[in-house]
């Protein structure tokens, strides 16, 4: 079986505390016509390099009916300034247009297979997965990004169009794992489309 969730799969509902003190699921977001949820950090270079091009393209979709929700899954144990704590912090200083929930269990992370941060899952209004994986192919640096794949899936969707390239490959950290050595990624964890 797949560790990632697969395209056409229906999103895995979930019940996860958000930095603004309330608890979401799934239904908390039912008014949305297309969701993007994406795994993501406090921590992660490629995810602190490309934040602020996910921003644009969060504010650029709002009115189109896009919300996007981010969630923190990664282990306090193994980078202290990614527990829920600094995600507080994170949130009240940069003050993102996106809930940040906590997954502290990473039972979320596993039932959508993220493999890193950050990892976009982009879901129809019938939540079936349509577009996954990364947001731009610079993260690092979006100084030297040739293309936003996450914005391309949206402006094809919402124009009603078949999405043109409905698979990526996250680039990133991977997803830090209780227990576990800080690389360290699920046996059965596979990039999304074969590395040429």
């Amino acid at each position: 079986m797949p560790f990632t969730l697969q395209l056409g799969h229906t999103a895995p509902d979930f019940c996860l505390p958000a930095t603004d003190k309330k608890m979401y699921t799934l239904d908390s977001f039912k008014n949305a016509s297309t969701l993007v949820i994406f795994f993501t950090c406090n921590h992660c270079p490629y995810v602190i390099g490309s934040d602020e091009v996910t921003r644009k393209t969060a504010l650029k979709f709002e009115k189109k009916g896009v919300t996007f929700v981010a969630i923190n899954s990664n282990a306090k144990t193994t980078y202290p300034e990614d527990s829920f704590e600094h995600m507080v912090e994170r949130m009240d200083k940069l003050h993102f247009p996106w809930v940040y929930l906590h997954d502290e269990t990473q039972e979320v992370a596993l039932a959508y297979g993220a493999l890193r941060t950050p990892h976009f899952y982009l879901f129809d209004k019938d939540r079936k997965l349509i577009y996954c994986g990364r947001g731009v192919d610079s993260p690092r640096d979006t100084s030297k990004m040739s293309v936003n794949d996450l914005e391309r899936a949206l402006d094809e969707h919402i124009a009603g169009k078949a999405i043109s390239q409905p698979l990526t490959n996250p680039i990133g950290c991977n997803v830090k794992w209780k227990g576990k050595d800080a690389h360290w990624m699920p046996d059965n964890a596979c990039d999304l489309i074969p590395q040429k």
